[in-house]
This record gives C-alpha cells, structure tokens and sequence, in this order.
C-alpha cells in the first residue's frame, strides 16, 4: 500500500471516529497526534481530515443529491466517511485524477465495509465525476 492510501486510511478512520461522536474531525486528529505514543501523521491525512472538514456542508449537499435512495443518516458511517474523502479528492485535490479518487474509495470501501459498499460508492461517485468539471467551476 502506499503512502498515499495509507494516509487516506488514516484519514477516514479519524473520519468515521468523528461521525459516531459527534465530534469535530479535525480536533479529533489534533488529540490523536499529541497522544505521547502517537504514531507521525502523514500530511496528506492532515490535509484530506481538514479539506473534508472545511467542505463538508457542500460535500453533503452533493452526496445527498447524487445518492439515489439513500439519506446520509440510512449509510453506514463507513461508507459516509469514505465517500466524503473520494468526493473531496473528486473535486478538491488537482493532483489527484478523478478515476485514482475513485479507484482509491472504492478500494477503501472493499477493505473497510459491506459487499455492497464498494459498487455504492462507485455508483456514487461515478455520477458525480460526470459532472466534476461543471462543479470544478462553481467551487
């Protein structure tokens, strides 16, 4: 695994610990890296915990809207906090091309989840990359 899928693992466990306690995400990562046995934090997971923080009201919006059948309260908090990452690198991370973002939640919610997680959130976010460019704009 690379440095890279490691810190997005990272990134969604911080995630999803945060969405079952009603906590802040990035305060959460905060208590995690001063805890004295803490192992470093890649910088890549800092920047995705903070990028999902700071846009997580529109990262929701379109998550609802693109999520056919589904209320983000009815999806485990595993898919929700994958999802929210691949969505946040789909439009946020220039670096990133949109099928890596969504190969690498895909291959998240494979190793984390349900068997029905992986093609829910290729569904997902699938449909919102044919539109990434248009919402690029308005970002």
């Amino acid at each position: 695994m690379g440095a890279r899928s490691k810190a997005r693992k990272r990134a969604v466990d911080v995630l999803y610990a945060a969405q079952l306690r009603g906590a802040d995400p990035v305060a959460l990562l905060g208590e995690r890296t001063a805890e004295p046995d803490a192992p470093p934090i890649n910088d890549y997971t800092v920047s995705l915990v903070e990028g999902v923080a700071a846009h997580r009201d529109r990262i929701d919006e379109l998550l609802t809207e693109h999520s056919e059948g589904w209320t983000l309260s009815r999806m485990p908090a595993v898919d929700l906090a994958v999802l929210r990452l691949g969505l946040y690198e789909l439009l946020w991370v220039s670096d990133v091309p949109d099928p890596v973002a969504i190969d690498e939640a895909v291959a998240l919610a494979k190793s984390l989840s349900t068997d029905d997680s992986p093609r829910f959130v290729n569904g997902v976010l699938g449909r919102i990359a044919t539109i990434a460019d248009r919402l690029r704009a308005t970002l």
